[in-house]
């Protein structure tokens, strides 16, 4: 039966085929990739385009798209760009926080004598890639613990080449993705601006509904405008913005973090280190 079916549906679209070439005025198909893969519908009408992608499947960081910061740092943290701290491996950018009192690699000597007892790691789009509008995505793994002491991040930032990053929070910033291990369960998205001066409020400039538990693969999704910002979590918008802040009204660059915590959440050392997130790849359209 199945192949009497087939051969009934090739002569069918044999006899209703077009005889010879398409006519030149025939519309062609629309491409369904681009270099960002399979390309995304935009809710207003027709598709996203692709503007920046790194699926990171080397095995170094791509230095025409990212930098990795070295910073004195404070209290007991540094920054490091190090091989110990950032590594591109098994198809992800892996950001690390380790110890670095008493190792080779230690946090640079500050000017009060101190130095930090671990370094985290920062990789940025700083001075390589901005833009402003359009949407951003990243697919992102952290350690998967309920233990205080670890803070990721996915995040955009003023590019200074384009305008001022001060004063903060008024010249803006947005954190599509922020995780804390004592929240193990959550994403914590927070736009600052003005408006941090009434401190965090749920649904206005951050949510406390963006499901994320540590431990599995989530997308994070940030499709922005000049009136409205959206923050999406594996296709579930859980934070929208309307307020159509000056703040962003500019170009931004991408951020990834791997920090050790403050407050509620500071490293106690119960935590095991290295501790490692996986940026799987992030890419932009507009």
């Amino acid at each position: 039966m199945k192949s009497a079916l087939v051969t009934v549906c090739l002569l069918t679209a044999a006899l209703v085929a077009p005889l010879g070439p398409a006519a030149p005025d025939a519309p062609a198909a629309a491409a369904t990739t681009d270099a960002c893969g399979a390309r995304v519908y935009r809710a207003a009408g027709g598709y996203w385009s692709c503007t920046f992608v790194d699926n990171f499947s080397g095995s170094t960081l791509d230095r025409t798209k990212w930098i990795g910061l070295d910073q004195y740092g404070g209290g007991d943290l540094c920054v490091l760009n190090n091989p110990r701290t950032v590594q591109v491996a098994y198809g992800s950018l892996r950001l690390s926080v380790v110890r670095a009192q008493g190792t080779s690699t230690p946090c640079p000597l500050r000017a009060d004598g101190t130095r930090g007892k671990y370094a985290g790691a920062t990789v940025t789009s700083y001075g390589r890639w901005s833009q402003q509008y359009g949407r951003m995505e990243a697919r992102i793994r952290v350690r998967g613990t309920s233990l205080p002491g670890l803070h990721e991040a996915f995040w955009l930032w003023p590019d200074v080449r384009y305008g001022a990053d001060s004063p903060w929070p008024a010249s803006g910033e947005m954190d599509v993705m922020e995780t804390y291990s004592v929240m193990p369960n959550l994403s914590v998205p927070f736009l600052h601006y003005s408006a941090d001066s009434l401190g965090p409020v749920d649904g206005f400039n951050t949510s406390w509904s963006c499901r994320a538990p540590r431990g599995l693969w989530h997308t994070y999704t940030l499709e922005w405008t000049a009136s409205r910002i959206a923050i999406v979590v594996d296709g579930r918008t859980c934070l929208v913005s309307t307020d159509a802040a000056p703040s962003f009204r500019k170009r931004m660059i991408v951020s990834f973090t791997q920090y050790l915590g403050v407050g509620s959440n500071a490293y106690d050392g119960r935590v095991s280190l290295p501790s490692t997130t996986e940026v799987d790849y992030v890419k932009a359209w507009q």
